[in-house]
């Protein structure tokens, strides 16, 4: 059975920075998630996570980004190369992207497929330390987990929702 790994970044003090962390608690309220798959709230994504390249088949990264042009609550998915070295629009907030960890494993002889989810955020500078997203990026919230959703059943994941409602057939 393929292990997956699921990387939540985000700072929840910094509004829609938190937009990871708030998709990493909408998950765990409203979805069983099987034992092959590890869900982790992991603040910034750092090269400390460098030997869980070499634990996992698939991993999956949930990020705000900005600075796409689009409108804020706008989901991306995209392979961790494809946008990571592209100049111009920020893919992540934070230093290290899933593409950097990829290529620092690479050097040890790791290696691992994956997926990044972003989600266009609207306030990523609050004035002041505050928890909580801003209104687009709230409402477009269940979204951004139905596509990590989608994702792990994607992978051959059996998902299901904690309150019995089946998942809709797009996500199965």
């Amino acid at each position: 059975m393929k292990r997956i790994a699921v990387f939540f970044v985000g700072n929840r003090l910094m509004l829609d920075d938190g937009v990871g962390p708030a998709a990493y608690d909408l998950i765990r309220k409203e979805y069983l998630i099987p034992d092959n798959v590890d869900m982790f709230d992991v603040g910034c994504m750092s090269l400390d996570m460098i030997s869980k390249v070499n634990e996992y088949d698939f991993m999956i990264t949930v990020d705000a980004v900005d600075e796409s042009g689009s409108e804020p609550g706008t989901v991306f998915r995209y392979r961790p190369h494809d946008i990571a070295r592209t100049c111009g629009a920020r893919t992540s907030l934070h230093d290290t992207k899933l593409a950097d960890l990829f290529d620092a494993a690479a050097l040890l002889g790791y290696s691992s497929e994956g997926m990044c989810y972003g989600m266009q955020v609207l306030n990523l500078e609050p004035a002041e330390f505050m928890e909580g997203l801003t209104q687009p990026v709230a409402d477009r919230l269940p979204f951004l987990a139905e596509s990590v959703i989608a994702e792990l059943v994607r992978q051959g994941c059996s998902v299901e929702r904690k309150d019995g409602v089946p998942l809709p057939e797009l996500l199965s």
